[in-house]
C-alpha cells in the first residue's frame, strides 16, 4: 500500500480535515449517493482542504464503496475511512483506502467514563489495549494514522494522557480531541489541550486535532480555542452538517481564522473563493437550503436593509461589512447566461460554480438549459446548478417517473394520473387527494406497493419570479428507515413527483443493502 506525504510535525498552517462526507452524511435527511459524493469530494478537492474522510468503511457496502471510489476520484487530498478498534474495521478500512495517492485511516474509540460503562462495557484497561492493538495493525500498512479520544471532551484528563502516549508509540501520527457531544466550553477545551500537549510524551511528534459539535453553539468558538493552544487541525463540514446540531462548519472557522489573522496568527491553505460554490453544491445534493442569516453562506451575510448600514456600506464597505463576498466566490452578478448563450460559456460557468464538467453529460445538461431558457425570461446561477444536480442525484431507477397528469379546480376534488416504470415494466395509478401534491403521493405510492410516512415536504423556489425553477426536498420513514429525495422542476408538482421518487429509490437500494450494526462515532 502507498503511504501518504509525509507531514511536518508542527505544519505552519492549520490543516482542514473535511468530514462532510461521513459526519456531516449521519446528519438526517443528508444522505448521499456515490456520484454526489465522488462530486462533492472533487469540489473539497478544489476548495483545498487538507484531508477528506471519505465514509465509514465497515458499515455497509455501498459506504465501503465510496470510500473507494473517492479515494480514486481525488489525487491531492488525503483520503481516510473511519475505522474502530476491531479487526473487521481496520482491514475493511485500509483495502478501501487502498487505492488513493495519499491514504490514511481514521481510528477511534470512546475514552470517557460514561462511555465506557454505559456504551462500551469495557475498563479502562481494556480500551487501552484495544487502541494500542488497532493502530499497530494499521502501522503495519500504513504510515498515515489518527487516533481520536472518543468524548475527549467528557475524559479524565490524566487517562487521556495515558491513551494518547500509547497510541504514539504504536504509530499514531494525528491525535484527534473531540468534542463529540458539544459540551465544551471555549475556555477549558483550550486548556485541554495545553494540558495534553504538556503531558504526553512525543506530544511534539504528532499533530493535535480538534473535532467539535455545536449543540451548544460553540463548534467554531472551540475549534478555535483549540488552535490557540497548539491544535494544528480542524476537523469540520461544509455548512456544518452532521449529526444532531452538526459540527464545526468549515467556512466560518476558515473565514474567522482568515478575517482575524491579526489573533489567530495563522490560517488554513484553503481557497477561499471556492467556498460559497461548495456551499451551495452541497445544499443542492442534499437538498437542504442554507439560512439565510447563516454566517458567510447565507443570503443575508452580505445583505444590509437598515438605512443606517446602507449608507454606511455605500460611503465606505467596510463599516459594516468585514469580508468582502469576492473572497468567498459570490459572484458579482448572479445573471449569467441566457437562450443565446453558447456551449462552451456555459461549460465555462459550471466550472465557477463547482461542478466537474468531466462528471456532467454536457449535452444533456446544456439542452436542459436551453429548454429552461424558452420557460424562463431569467434563468440563474441557481436554476443551473439544479438542472445538473437534479441528474447527480438520481440513484439507481427501481422506480421511475414516465407521465404525471394532475387535475383540481375549486369544484372539483384534485386528481392525479402517474405512469411509472417499476424495473422497466410501466404501470398507471390514479388517486385523489387534498390537493394535487398528495394525489400524486398517493398515486405514486399505489403503484410502488409501500405507503412510507412523509416526515417533511419542503418546496423553494430556486430564484425569484413567477417562472422560478422550483426544488422540493422530502423526508420519507419506513419500518425505522429514514430517505431524503431532492426534485427540481419549473412546475412545482412535477418537482414533488421527482423528490418523492429519488426517495423511493434511496429507500428500495437501502433494502438491498446489507448493512452492519455500528456503534454511535464522534
Amino acid at each position: 500500500m502507498a503511504s501518504a506525504n509525509t507531514e511536518p510535525h508542527q505544519p505552519d498552517h492549520v490543516r482542514i480535515f473535511d468530514t462532510t462526507l461521513r459526519d456531516g452524511e449521519q446528519s438526517p435527511g443528508c444522505t448521499m449517493n456515490v456520484e454526489e459524493k465522488i462530486a462533492l469530494a472533487r469540489q473539497l478537492e478544489r476548495l483545498n482542504v487538507d484531508i477528506i474522510e471519505a465514509g465509514f468503511a465497515v458499515s455497509s457496502p455501498g459506504d465501503f464503496e465510496s470510500v473507494t471510489r473517492v479515494a480514486q476520484a481525488v489525487t491531492e487530498p488525503i483520503v481516510l475511512s473511519l475505522s474502530r478498534t476491531r479487526e473487521e474495521d481496520v482491514d475493511s478500512a485500509l483495502r478501501a483506502v487502498d487505492h488513493a495517492r495519499h491514504p490514511g485511516i481514521h481510528i477511534f474509540i470512546a475514552t470517557s467514563d460514561i462511555h465506557l460503562k454505559y456504551k462500551l462495557n469495557m475498563n479502562r484497561e481494556d480500551v487501552l489495549d484495544a487502541a494500542t492493538w488497532a493502530v499497530t495493525r494499521a502501522k503495519k500498512h500504513l504510515d498515515y494514522i489518527e487516533f481520536s479520544c472518543e468524548d475527549a471532551s467528557r475524559t479524565d484528563w490524566d487517562y487521556m494522557v495515558d491513551v494518547c502516549s500509547e497510541v504514539i508509540r504504536a504509530g499514531a501520527t494525528i491525535i484527534n480531541l473531540p468534542d463529540t457531544t458539544g459540551h465544551a466550553m471555549p475556555e477549558e477545551f483550550g486548556r485541554m489541550f495545553a494540558y495534553m500537549r504538556e503531558k504526553v510524551p512525543g506530544a511534539d511528534k504528532v499533530i493535535w486535532s480538534a473535532h467539535c459539535h455545536n449543540d451548544l453553539g460553540l463548534a467554531v468558538a472551540n475549534s478555535l480555542a483549540a488552535v490557540r493552544n497548539g491544535a494544528r487541525q480542524i476537523e469540520c463540514t461544509i455548512n456544518g452538517i452532521g449529526e444532531r446540531a452538526g459540527n464545526c462548519s468549515l467556512e466560518e472557522v476558515v473565514m474567522a481564522m482568515k478575517t482575524r489573522k491579526d489573533f489567530m496568527g495563522i490560517q488554513s491553505r484553503i481557497n477561499t473563493r471556492q467556498i460559497y460554490p461548495s456551499s451551495r453544491l452541497l445544499s443542492q445534493i442534499i437538498g437542504q437550503s442554507v439560512p439565510a442569516n447563516k454566517p458567510i453562506v447565507g443570503d443575508n451575510a452580505f445583505a444590509h436593509e437598515a438605512g443606517i448600514h446602507q449608507d454606511g456600506v455605500l460611503k465606505y464597505k467596510l463599516t459594516y461589512e468585514i469580508m468582502k463576498p469576492e473572497d468567498i466566490g459570490i459572484p458579482s452578478n448572479k445573471l449569467v447566461l441566457g437562450k443565446h448563450s453558447g456551449r462552451h460559456a456555459f461549460s465555462n460557468r459550471l466550472k465557477e460554480l463547482g461542478i466537474d464538467t468531466d462528471a456532467v453529460d454536457l449535452n444533456k445538461a446544456f439542452a436542459e438549459f436551453k429548454a429552461l431558457c424558452d420557460k424562463k425570461k431569467i434563468v440563474y446561477d441557481d436554476d443551473i446548478l439544479a438542472l445538473v444536480t437534479e441528474e447527480a442525484r438520481r440513484t439507481t431507477d427501481h422506480f421511475e417517473l414516465v407521465d404525471l397528469k394532475v387535475g383540481s379546480s375549486s369544484t372539483i376534488t384534485p386528481h392525479a394520473e402517474v405512469t411509472m416504470r417499476v424495473d422497466g415494466v410501466e404501470h398507471t395509478g390514479n388517486s385523489n387527494g387534498d390537493g394535487m401534491v398528495d394525489a400524486c403521493y398517493k398515486a405514486i405510492y399505489k403503484i410502488a406497493g409501500i405507503n412510507p410516512a412523509l416526515e417533511r415536504y419542503a418546496v423553494k423556489a430556486i430564484t425569484g419570479g413567477t417562472d422560478a425553477l422550483g426544488e422540493v426536498s422530502c423526508l420519507i420513514r419506513e419500518n425505522g428507515s429514514t430517505v431524503a429525495g431532492q426534485g427540481a422542476h419549473s412546475d412545482i408538482v412535477m418537482a414533488s413527483a421527482l423528490a418523492l421518487i429519488n426517495a423511493l429509490n434511496r429507500l428500495q437500494n437501502r433494502r438491498h443493502a446489507v448493512l452492519k450494526p455500528t456503534s454511535d462515532v464522534h
